[in-house]
């Protein structure tokens, strides 16, 4: 069955860049050599959702140490590419234990800067167990009015990244059969 969708045959230019899930996946874990090599060690990983989920498993398992979820939302209008206001979580998730020590605070990328900056006061207001919180993500755009401590990609151009699951934003339920069968092969 071939997941691949089929817009990953899109050139990206300056408007827009177009990641595979080759691409995708290579690209979080060269971020997670990006920090290791760094020499900074952290005790928790603290993912951003949902953007952040996917790399913050990935960096859970490869530093072995816990994950730890705080869902933020602002990109809902037009599906997904307009951003509004942001709404943060009351509650993070994680299993045990309150977040504390050195947090890895980890997202697919920094956009305007408003989440980084507002989800970093949050935890400075909110948990005074941090001692230290750093940043990474994949890309991150010229626009952004904060730099992340670590970063993959700087886009110049701050185009528009099309990951490879936004097909499954249009997705809905009843068509899961059919969207199935499109990766088949005969």
């Amino acid at each position: 069955m071939n997941l691949n969708s089929e817009k990953e045959d899109v050139m990206s230019s300056e408007k827009d860049l177009w990641v595979s899930w080759d691409d995708y996946n290579r690209a979080v874990v060269e971020l997670a050599r990006m920090v290791y090599e760094s020499g900074w060690q952290f005790d928790q990983v603290l993912c951003l959702a949902r953007g952040g989920l996917r790399p913050g498993d990935v960096f859970s398992r490869i530093f072995d140490v816990p994950l730890a979820i705080l869902s933020t939302s602002s990109y809902r209008e037009e599906a997904g590419k307009v951003q509004g206001s942001l709404d943060i979580a009351k509650h993070i998730t994680m299993t045990r234990g309150s977040l504390s020590g050195k947090v890895l605070l980890l997202d697919d990328l920094v956009d305007s800067g408003v989440t980084l900056e507002r989800v970093q006061s949050h935890l400075r207001e909110n948990f005074p167990g941090i001692t230290e919180v750093r940043s990474a993500v994949i890309w991150c755009k010229a626009c952004s009015s904060v730099r992340p401590d670590y970063y993959l990609q700087y886009l110049a151009n701050n185009p528009w990244i099309h990951q490879p699951f936004e097909e499954y934003d249009s997705l809905r339920p009843n068509q899961l059969a059919a969207w199935l069968k499109k990766g088949e092969i005969a």
